[in-house]
């Protein structure tokens, strides 16, 4: 079954889009199948992939505004192996269209069904704010990945997207639900992020994931380069912490998956 995870976060700056294009090169690796989708006008990850925003000629506004099909616009074998929905400045020009429009919020999650099928995960970059973009990542994804920097606005923040998380599971999708709170650029060296590194987990329990992406110039350096961490330096440490990430995702996948193999058996 695809999973579909909204990447997201109404603070910029805490890795979000490094977090969207690394853990779909890492998922790939793992010979999954794997589409991400830059919902971000800034279109940092489709430039992150290797692919220009400047110059697609179509993009995802034109699946959010029925210009065009998701499978007419999607980029086919990214430079990190996955299949790669671009995004760009015209993003902003079809957040303020679609607000004239009839169920604006549920655009990507009906052009998804074309191509949900071809994937075993489908990442979706959402932008640093809650706007219509964001609104419909979350509407048409099963789950969300939370990335978060352990500094002292960190669990606040987190209480106002929690919020929005709720809002949008009680009006638009009740299947909805948070796969993970994960913590990036992370100094152990530094009390603070330990001491919030701690509050999460008492707060969030399990939902944390064990893995953490360390601060590491290697992965601020790969976007540069147009590629993921993994192509960029394999042996990085954050390379090698995002496919940790990916491993325990699917550890808890087939955990899962057990789990209710088992209670329909019994």
């Amino acid at each position: 079954m695809t999973k579909i995870i909204s990447v997201t976060n109404q603070k910029g700056g805490v890795g979000k889009t490094t977090t969207s294009v690394n853990l779909a090169a890492s998922m790939s690796a793992t010979n999954r199948s794997v589409l991400l989708i830059d919902l971000d006008p800034q279109g940092n990850a489709t430039m992150g992939s290797g692919v220009d925003k400047r110059t697609v000629e179509k993009s995802t506004a034109n699946v959010l505004l029925g210009e065009s099909t998701i499978s007419e616009c999607i980029v086919h074998g990214s430079k990190g192996g996955y299949d790669l929905l671009p995004g760009n400045e015209q993003l902003t020009i079809a957040e303020v269209q679609l607000l004239d429009v009839d169920r604006r919020e549920f655009k990507l999650r009906d052009a998804l069904q074309e191509v949900t099928e071809d994937y075993d995960y489908i990442f979706i970059d959402c932008p640093p704010s809650l706007n219509m973009l964001t609104v419909n990542g979350l509407v048409a994804a099963s789950s969300v990945i939370i990335p978060t920097q352990c500094e002292y606005y960190a669990l606040e923040g987190l209480s106002a997207l929690t919020q929005t998380i709720e809002r949008i599971r009680m009006s638009s999708n009740p299947d909805l639900k948070i796969e993970g709170l994960l913590r990036t650029m992370y100094d152990p060296r530094n009390n603070l992020a330990n001491d919030v590194s701690a509050q999460l987990t008492s707060h969030f329990g399990e939902s944390v994931y064990r893995t953490i992406i360390p601060r590491n110039v290697t992965l601020a350096e790969a976007p540069s380069h147009g590629l993921p961490v993994l192509l960029y330096d394999k042996r990085s440490r954050g390379a090698l912490a995002y496919l940790a990430l990916a491993g325990e995702m699917l550890r808890r996948d087939e955990a899962q998956t057990h789990s209710i193999s088992s209670a329909m058996a019994n």
